[in-house]
C-alpha cells in the first residue's frame, strides 16, 4: 500500500484545537487583553471530571477573562454561544473559580467565546454568567 505524497494527512482533534487557540490569542492580544495562562486544569477527583480554561487574559480595565475556544469547520451547528452547553460551562466555572484563589484581592471576572471557523474569528464576550 502506497500513500499518495499530494494527500496531506487531515489534521487531528488536538492540532486543530492548539491552532485554533492560537488564533483566538493573537485576535484578543492585538485588542488588548494581556495573556495571563493557557491550558488552566482543575482536577475534581479520580472518578469525577474536573474543568479547564482554554486562554486566560487580563482586559484593559483589569477583568480577568475566562475564555473558551471552539474549532469549528462550518457554522451549521449554530453560534459561539451555542457552542458551549450547560455542561461545559459548569466545568468552565469549577476551574475558573480556582483561578483567583491566588489574588488577594481578586479582580472582576467574567466569561467568554472565541469559535474560529477557518480564518474566521467570532468573539463573545461575556457569553454566559458563572451563576
Amino acid at each position: 500500500m502506497t500513500s499518495d505524497p499530494r494527500r496531506a494527512a487531515a489534521p487531528t482533534t488536538k492540532a486543530r484545537g492548539d491552532a485554533a487557540e492560537a488564533l483566538a490569542l493573537a485576535h484578543l492580544v492585538a485588542r488588548g487583553l494581556v495573556p495571563v495562562e493557557r491550558n488552566y486544569r482543575v482536577a475534581r477527583g479520580p472518578r469525577a471530571p474536573g474543568g479547564e480554561v482554554d486562554l486566560i487574559l487580563r482586559d484593559t480595565d483589569g477583568t480577568l477573562v475566562f475564555v473558551e475556544v471552539r474549532a469549528r469547520r462550518d457554522a451549521r451547528h449554530g453560534g459561539a454561544a451555542a457552542s458551549v452547553g450547560a455542561v461545559k460551562q459548569q466545568r468552565l466555572v469549577f476551574a475558573a473559580a480556582h483561578f483567583p484563589r491566588r489574588f488577594t484581592a481578586p479582580p472582576p471576572c467574567r466569561f467568554d467565546v472565541v469559535t474560529v471557523e477557518g480564518e474566521r474569528i467570532e468573539w463573545l464576550r461575556a457569553a454566559f454568567d458563572a451563576s
